[in-house]
């Protein structure tokens, strides 16, 4: 074999040029590496003298793909020698590769691509070519989260606003460095950031202020025949547009709604680059659960056999899932539950709580769990229900009782939890039912004479709940409290209000402070006349907790 050399190129030009005339001194395995050093020496020539060759090569020799799809991440993992090759044979064609890389040194690197798109997918939204992203950071989508058209933008426009939003955040971040290093444990806010929330305070009374009396007249009906142009986009383009927001709240809150979503969006985006996610994936996206069709939120471990449907048919009495709108027809027809479950334990007027127990009624509870996964990130009990009682809350009409929302309590819980898991339905939010299966868990803890406190981790809307009822429990009893001075643990005494619940509260509404060694209790009016203005706005509301109507005695064992 010939001898390397500093230059590999030449070293297999002199070997070929000298394989002539030594081949009858050879061994019998000469004529393979002849025939393959000639081939190499073939192939250095092509690539050194025809240069729209070596391009057409460079595009066949791309990387085979991987079984996975992707292409793969070093020439380490393809495999190119032969089973039935020599020893010698493996050195020449090592010395071959190093001759080909030395002629291919100055070709240029081909790009890898950190995104896999697949373009045979499209995006499900009408008239959408799947171009431009939500986000502003990525070429093409392939779900509505990233349409730009369904959000009712181009994909220029995403962009510009993207790179607002970078420079923002950029800004945010200089400031919160900035505000770190002067820090201390009890800061006051500084007058930058007291005029920052005095600004967006204003923001958000000015909603609509800046409207012209002819946008006023364009998004309002002036009678029936004339239609808004809310309403009119909703008819041309149905539910494969998102409604048009514009002038619905201010533009602050617009703009943190709209950085929500495109958040939201990347990072759907991530987990299916990632592979965590994929189109068409068995998650159910809808469920027709009585008069309403309900939009799911998360997944569910629904039977596969179900989940891949997409839709989703549930009786809203027994809470049984189908398959169909006609099996669902035949099953109401027969379906004899007009309640839960359990007993009834709380009634006033159309509102009723039953006390339904995972032990008796499992399959009931099992269906209840499996619905409510649908709708919360953090639950994960699923069939494991004998160990807790559930109370469903109802709204009572001429066709039965429907569901409103549940919690779950824990029959032995060594900690004091009164609730495990607390659910209002999609169509009863924001109408003062959660805070109702609040009051009612609370009112549980009272007649057990115990101190409650729910399960953590809440989700974001059980906290959000669970705080403005706690501040609400608070400045009642600061408007009703006589006294001189205010003990938390009489607060939680007479409210069942865990006291590492009180003193969160207290200090996120800057009620609490540390004076001469010790905590003291603020009674701030102001904070209380607010309050008391909003009950009296709201009137004598029906959606409270009458303990006179609760029939409830504490179980005994299991």
């Amino acid at each position: 074999m010939a001898g390397s050399g500093s230059d590999g190129t030449e070293d297999s030009d002199s070997s070929a040029e000298r394989e002539p005339t030594n081949s009858s001194e050879s061994d019998g395995n000469m004529p393979k590496r002849q025939r393959l050093t000639r081939a190499s020496t073939r192939l250095s020539q092509s690539s050194q003298d025809t240069p729209d060759l070596k391009r057409a090569a460079d595009q066949d020799e791309s990387p085979p793909l991987t079984p996975t799809g992707n292409a793969p991440s070093s020439e380490s993992e393809l495999d190119i020698s032969s089973p039935n090759a020599s020893h010698d044979e493996s050195q020449t064609k090592d010395q071959a590769s190093r001759d080909s890389e030395k002629d291919m040194s100055h070709r240029p690197k081909r790009r890898r691509c950190h995104e896999t798109y697949n373009f045979n997918m499209k995006c499900p939204t009408p008239g959408c070519n799947s171009l431009g992203h939500l986000t502003g950071k990525h070429e093409r989508h392939f779900a509505v989260s990233g349409c730009p058209l369904y959000h009712n933008l181009s994909a220029d426009e995403c962009k510009v606003k993207a790179i607002s939003r970078e420079k923002q955040e950029e800004e945010v971040k200089a400031q919160e460095e900035s505000n770190s290093r002067h820090a201390t444990r009890h800061q006051t806010p500084s007058s930058k950031q007291t005029r920052y929330k005095e600004q967006v305070a204003e923001m958000r009374k000015g909603r609509n202020s800046g409207l012209q009396k002819e946008q006023k007249e364009k998004h309002m009906c002036r009678d029936d025949v004339s239609l808004s142009e809310p309403q009119e986009h909703r008819q041309t383009h149905s539910n494969t547009r998102e409604p048009l927001l514009e002038n619905i709240t201010s533009e602050y809150d617009l703009e943190l709604f709209r950085k929500a979503q495109a958040r939201a969006s990347e990072d759907l985006e991530k987990l299916r680059i990632q592979g965590q996610i994929t189109e068409g994936s068995n998650m159910i996206k809808t469920i027709l659960f009585g008069r309403y069709e309900l939009d799911t939120w998360y997944h569910s471990p629904y039977p596969e056999e179900y989940a891949r449907l997409g839709r989703l048919y549930v009786c809203e009495f027994c809470l049984k899932y189908m398959k169909s709108q006609t099996i669902l027809r035949r099953h109401m027809a027969k379906c004899v539950w007009k309640h839960p479950p359990g007993d009834e334990v709380y009634r006033k007027g159309a509102i009723s709580v039953f006390e339904v127990d995972g032990k008796k009624n499992k399959i009931y509870c099992q269906n209840l769990c499996l619905l409510a996964k649908l709708f919360l990130d953090h639950k994960t009990l699923y069939y494991d229900v004998e160990p807790f009682l559930f109370y469903v809350m109802t709204e009572a009409d001429n066709t039965g009782c429907h569901l409103v929302g549940y919690f779950s309590k824990e029959k032995n819980s060594f900690l004091n939890y009164n609730v495990s898991c607390i659910l209002t339905m999609p169509q009863y939010m924001r109408q003062g039912f959660g805070k109702m299966l609040i009051d009612f868990s609370y009112l549980l803890s009272k007649v057990e004479e115990k101190v409650g406190s729910p399960e953590r981790p809440l989700s974001d809307l059980g906290l959000i709940s669970y705080r403005s009822y706690w501040k609400e429990v608070l400045l009642r009893y600061m408007y009703n409290f006589q006294g001189k001075e205010i003990s938390i643990k009489e607060i939680s005494q007479e409210t069942a209000v865990n006291p590492v619940d009180i003193v969160s509260t207290l200090q996120s509404l800057q009620m609490l402070k540390y004076w001469k060694g010790k905590h003291l209790v603020l009674k701030r009016q102001d904070l209380i006349d607010e309050w008391k203005a909003k009950e009296i706005k709201r009137g004598n509301s029906n959606k409270t907790i009458d303990p006179s109507s609760l029939k409830w005695t504490p179980p005994k064992g299991t």
